[in-house]
């Protein structure tokens, strides 16, 4: 569990590619450049931690390609403090980048594995979450809403009513859209029944699936 100076120059480079490509908040670069990618990954893939790829992790998931986590985060416009619900704890890398900004995050994973994986690890390298849960994203948590963002990390064949109900009026929902390949989608609650929706370009996804597993 090592962070050498090696890995902090490869994150350093890595800070100026996605800026390249376009992410202007200095909050989210900051996090990135912050980040230790690699302890996320398995040992195997260390080399490549630092690359703006995504790579597999277990139960045939990935880590999200370092542009598509900063573009996500850089939509949900968060501020210090704010509750911020993620839909697919994954790897766990994408709640500690809310973490790191100072974001209080609920995060739900629905395969066990890589729920169980995510728990243990993430406390260790210093990333708590107020409440890390094993179910079904598609329900949201309505016992801890409504949140200041919602951020879903997998591509959703449509957008769960659950998760716009459970949005503060103000608030974004990130959610990659689309069955083969996903539009970048925001939605941006008006009052309790207006929303405004943006699209920002393709992405692809690994699939948002319901219930648990």
């Amino acid at each position: 569990m090592k962070d050498t100076h090696r890995h902090q120059g490869k994150r350093h480079q890595l800070v100026k590619i996605i800026q390249a490509k376009g992410i202007e908040s200095e909050h989210v670069l900051n996090a990135i450049g912050k980040i230790p990618r690699h302890l996320f990954m398995d040992s195997g893939f260390e080399d490549h931690a630092y690359e703006d790829k995504p790579f597999p992790i277990a139960a045939d998931q990935t880590i999200s390609q370092p542009y598509t986590v900063a573009r996500q985060t850089e939509l949900l416009n968060i501020n210090p403090g704010d509750k911020v619900l993620e839909i697919g704890t994954g790897s766990g890398y994408q709640a500690a980048v809310l973490l790191e900004m100072g974001a209080q995050v609920f995060t739900i994973e629905r395969q066990k594995e890589l729920f169980k994986k995510a728990s243990l690890f993430l406390p260790k390298i210093g990333y708590r979450p107020k409440k890390a849960l094993f179910g079904d994203g598609y329900k949201g948590l309505p016992e801890f809403a409504p949140f200041d963002g919602i951020i879903v990390t997998a591509g959703a064949p449509f957008v769960p009513k659950p998760l716009m109900e459970q949005l503060k009026v103000g608030g974004n929902l990130v959610i990659p859209v689309g069955k083969e390949v996903q539009i970048m989608t925001v939605f941006t609650r008006k009052s309790e029944k207006e929303f405004i929706k943006n699209e920002y370009g393709e992405f692809r996804f690994v699939p948002l699936l319901e219930d648990k597993n």
